[in-house]
């Protein structure tokens, strides 16, 4: 389908299994309207959703040092209709979806409900056909976006710890120097050092430039023992 490929192209990744994807964009409108009898999102969406939530609750818990409840609430923000409607958007979603014709005519492909379960197909679909370890590269760059417009106070991240650390001696200067960029514009890793003075005291790796920096100054701030 010329469709599918264009959407493949656009999310940066080609299915070994289309019959995934196909699935992932069927709504149960467009399997009971024409009668097909072909597998429709719903079985994807509830796996999708689980998915999600493990990469999310993966990423928070390793890059933060939040309590639990503050983990829960921040990803309840991220792994919401809001967040995934907008990443559907984002992608253009809506215009692949199969809708039956009443869906189609009360204006179904542009409802954030739908948008949001056939996101959730999705991330499932890249899930069933290569795994945990492709589905978080598929992801985060979503995530991060959203963290990234979070403004949340109980949002206490690594690179305040770290400058508090580093505030008690003034003398010392802080620093964060990005020292790699690899893959490609859709799917970019960025490394960072953070340094005391000119001394390298941390490295990380992330989806952004601010998630890199998040992940150095986690590991100064474990190397400090904090």
């Amino acid at each position: 389908m010329r469709e599918m490929h264009e959407l493949e192209r656009t999310i940066g990744y080609t299915f070994q299994n289309e019959s995934f994807l196909r699935t992932a964009l069927t709504h149960s409108s467009y399997a009971n309207e024409t009668r097909a009898h072909c597998p429709y999102n719903e079985r994807q969406e509830f796996l999708g959703d689980a998915v999600l939530s493990i990469i999310v609750s993966d990423y928070l818990f390793k890059s933060s040092h939040l309590a639990e409840g503050d983990l829960t609430k921040l990803r309840a923000s991220i792994v919401c209709e809001k967040s995934l409607c907008g990443w559907a958007r984002e992608i253009r979603l809506g215009d692949y979806i199969l809708l039956g014709k009443g869906e189609e005519n009360s204006g179904g492909r542009e409802r954030p409900s739908i948008l949001a379960d056939a996101f959730e197909a999705l991330i499932a679909a890249v899930y069933l056909d290569s795994g945990m370890e492709r589905t978080r590269e598929f992801l985060m760059p979503f995530v991060m976006k959203s963290l990234e417009n979070e403004e949340k106070p109980a949002f206490k991240d690594y690179k305040t710890l770290l400058q508090e650390i580093v505030q008690k001696n003034p003398e010392e200067q802080l620093s964060y120097e990005l020292v790699e960029e690899r893959g490609p514009d859709h799917d970019k890793t960025f490394v960072v050092h953070v340094k005391i003075n000119s001394n390298v005291i941390g490295r990380g790796e992330g989806k952004s430039k601010k998630a890199a920096e998040q992940m150095a100054a986690k590991e100064a701030v474990e190397l400090m023992g904090e």
